[in-house]
């Protein structure tokens, strides 16, 4: 088959580990489309960050849809919002943050996939609530 079409209702969300305060909405990764990409929604809870993490040869694309938040990578610091895009490169240590008042979506690609989706799957499954259905809907 010559592409891959995901929709709303067949997306699966994860927590990668029950105490994260992120969790992301799968949209391509090996799994479901044999992909050496992984594209997720990823969903920052108020005052949510991730874990300080890096990857070896991947770099990470992180474009903020809704909310807004700060990104630390190797001791710089950058204000996040909506319609802003950060590229993380291999390598760099980084932590983004929440720093709003509601949630924080961000479509987050890395390539190559690192084994990054199956990490993702690994985790708990998640129910998306009706405003994240409608952040990924607009």
């Amino acid at each position: 088959m010559p592409f891959f079409k995901s929709s709303i209702e067949n997306i699966q969300a994860f927590k990668i580990s029950p105490d994260d305060t992120n969790y992301f909405a799968i949209l391509v990764d090996q799994h479901n489309s044999g992909c050496t990409t992984v594209a997720v929604v990823e969903i920052f809870t108020v005052g949510g960050r991730t874990p300080p993490n890096s990857h070896v040869a991947a770099d990470e694309l992180f474009y903020v849809l809704s909310g807004e938040g700060r990104a630390h990578c190797d001791g710089e610091t950058t204000d996040l919002r909506k319609g802003d895009a950060l590229l993380v490169r291999p390598g760099s240590e980084h932590v983004l943050e929440n720093t709003g008042t509601s949630k924080l979506y961000t479509l987050t690609i890395m390539i190559p996939d690192e084994e990054f989706g199956a990490l993702i799957r690994s985790g708990q499954p998640v129910t998306l609530d009706a405003e994240d259905i409608a952040v990924l809907c607009q």
